[in-house]
């Protein structure tokens, strides 16, 4: 009887064209009707529509499947929903990390990604050392200060003018001293990069990490035509923005914005929703009408199967029709209408 059903469907369905870029944004506006960020479905549903087309390459109608994971969505309070905005590159939800009057914008970025710390080693075990006179005590701080700067030259030295740090958690994945010597090299730092973040980043901006300093080289960095600090309107906070990026694992990046934190996760949920809806039709490129004319267009043709077959299928179809009229009788009930009127004036 699903067979049937899916058969029907789809005899009565309209065909969709992934080129159409109207007609995708029209369903996913209907998706979008029934939520409480409705009012800001002219601008949700071109921007779910965009960040799904992106990820599907030159030629969208070849497409057979859309991994969602390749959109990214980064939210940032203040401000309002129509503030949301599509980031073609990457986007940090924290600004960079400023000492020593460090720069806050570069062009034409070389950017790597390192997964050592730029702080004085320790030991596996705990210790302490007991420093008994000045200039022992400033022996170590020179030896650490001589180890810094050795680390701090040698990204100096591949090319790297932004340096993103992995968050660490065995000892401090960055101190005041590296982030003073960076500053004066003119490099950019975004620090505290999570873990579950890196392979995305990869992706986007084209770069390998680098987990010890001695194999970070100029073919591991990753390119960008501007990265910079931008102060997002309405709330002062700062987003790290890469902009101009190459994007060879064709990522995309949703910038949400929402004046609280039930506002936000809503639009998330939202733009979800919405970006589901094309998924779906590129996995299935048909599109059939809404408020249960499919399911009791399905429902008749059963039941006119049911009487031209016999024994057990027809019980089977019956049974499987009937079901499917549930769906216009909850609809007409939550409307507010007489679910057993419209019904029967659906049968007809």
């Amino acid at each position: 009887a699903a067979e049937k059903c899916t058969d029907m469907l789809k005899a009565a369905a309209t065909p969709v064209d992934m080129g159409d870029r109207d007609a995708l944004v029209n369903a996913v506006r209907t998706c979008l009707s029934s939520k409480v960020v409705s009012q800001n479905s002219d601008l949700l549903a071109p921007l779910a529509v965009d960040s799904v087309l992106g990820i599907l390459g030159p030629n969208p109608s070849e497409a057979v499947n859309v991994d969602l994971r390749d959109v990214r969505m980064v939210e940032q309070l203040g401000g309002t929903v129509d503030d949301t905005e599509l980031v073609p590159g990457l986007v940090f939800d924290k600004g960079s990390t400023k000492t020593a009057g460090g720069p806050s914008q570069i062009e034409n970025a070389k950017i790597a990604l390192i997964q050592f710390c730029l702080s004085a080693p320790k030991t596996d075990m705990d210790n302490n050392v007991v420093v008994s006179d000045y200039a022992a005590m400033d022996r170590i701080l020179r030896d650490e200060r001589k180890y810094i700067l050795n680390m701090c030259k040698k990204i100096k030295k591949s090319g790297a003018n932004v340096v993103l740090i992995q968050k660490s958690i065995l000892r401090d994945a960055y101190n005041e001293l590296s982030l003073h010597f960076l500053a004066k090299m003119g490099i950019l730092v975004v620090t505290d990069i999570e873990r579950t973040d890196v392979e995305f980043v990869c992706r986007t901006l084209g770069c390998v990490p680098v987990p010890h300093v001695d194999s970070l080289s100029p073919e591991k960095l990753g390119t960008a035509g501007h990265v910079g600090d931008v102060v997002l309107p309405g709330s002062g906070h700062k987003v790290v923005k890469f902009v101009g990026v190459a994007n060879p694992g064709r990522t995309a990046t949703v910038l949400l914005r929402g004046s609280n934190e039930l506002v936000l996760a809503e639009a998330n949920r939202s733009v979800h929703d919405a970006q589901c809806v094309i998924r779906s039709l590129v996995k299935e490129r048909h599109l059939v009408a809404g408020g249960g004319a499919a399911e009791t267009e399905a429902s008749l043709r059963l039941r006119e199967l049911a009487l031209e077959t016999s024994g057990m299928d027809s019980h089977c179809f019956k049974a499987y029709a009937d079901a499917l009229e549930v769906i216009p009788y909850t609809l007409a009930e939550n409307a507010g209408l007489k679910p057993i009127d419209i019904v029967t004036a659906l049968r007809k």
